[in-house]
């Protein structure tokens, strides 16, 4: 079996990161630089940094953090936020990200994730999703969790699979800052769907929340932002757990 993933995401507003509960409610979680060299020197096996306000005010993710931030890990990056054409994914790329994360611009335009699988690779293109269960379905919703639309999640999964996402990373709305566990029924769905790699995100609040996702909701990657940033799970502590409980994860 091939290690699980923990992943810190920086949510970035402002040139700060920030987080808050189901997608509202911002406050100040430190400067991204210095989280992003932390969580590399303390054994995170990925980072994420979404501009959560770039696609809403119609702008490009900020290039020069992005540059700042890549310039001090040593670990895989992804970026996202805004980003909507094969320029904005080179100038990324280019700035120092591995990966970058598509969203809005993926539901309203799938081809551009043909358009940038066949420039770049599956292999640094992640569609992430934000859905909300609404009466027993789960909708996609865009711009950042602000407009809901009538999409299925697990439809839109397949179809982001087949045009050649290189994995998917999954937001429960429902979930997300609320420190309840993960989505886990609708991540083993997901995971049984498609043959890519699912980041599960959304609802990690204790050490147990993290392996249920692995074990019960299949998830190979777990992505956490507040449990982090505000120091209260240890990452090195977390991986111990993990490989106590038997999941395998690289120390």
């Amino acid at each position: 079996m091939l290690a699980k993933r923990i992943i810190p995401c920086l949510d970035i507003k402002d040139g700060r990161t920030v987080k808050g509960v189901n997608f509202v409610n911002l406050r100040d979680a430190g400067d991204p630089v210095e989280l992003g060299q932390f969580y590399a020197e303390q054994g995170a096996d990925e980072l994420v940094f979404l501009d959560i306000s770039a696609t809403e005010e119609k702008r490009r993710t900020l290039a020069e953090l992005v540059y700042h931030v890549a310039e001090k890990v040593d670990i895989p990056f992804t970026v996202g936020g805004g980003i909507s054409s094969v320029d904005d994914v080179g100038m990324l790329l280019k700035n120092g990200a591995d990966k970058v994360s598509i969203n809005s611009s993926a539901v309203k335009n799938p081809d551009l994730i043909n358009e940038l699988v066949a420039k770049f690779g599956s292999q640094c293109i992640v569609v992430a999703i934000d859905a909300k269960q609404i009466g027993g379905e789960w909708k996609v919703h865009l711009v950042g969790g602000k407009v809901p639309t009538d999409l299925d999640l697990f439809e839109w999964a397949k179809e982001v699979e087949k045009r050649g996402a290189g994995e998917i990373l999954f937001t429960s709305m429902n979930h997300d800052g609320t420190k309840n566990g993960f989505a886990n029924e609708a991540l083993a769905k997901l995971s049984d769907l498609v043959n890519i790699p699912i980041i599960a995100s959304g609802g990690a609040g204790n050490m147990k929340h993290f392996a249920d996702t692995f074990i019960d909701g299949k998830a190979d990657a777990a992505l956490a932002a507040s449990v982090f940033h505000f120091k209260e799970i240890a990452i090195k502590d977390l991986k111990k757990e993990l490989k106590q409980r038997g999941i395998p994860v690289r120390i």
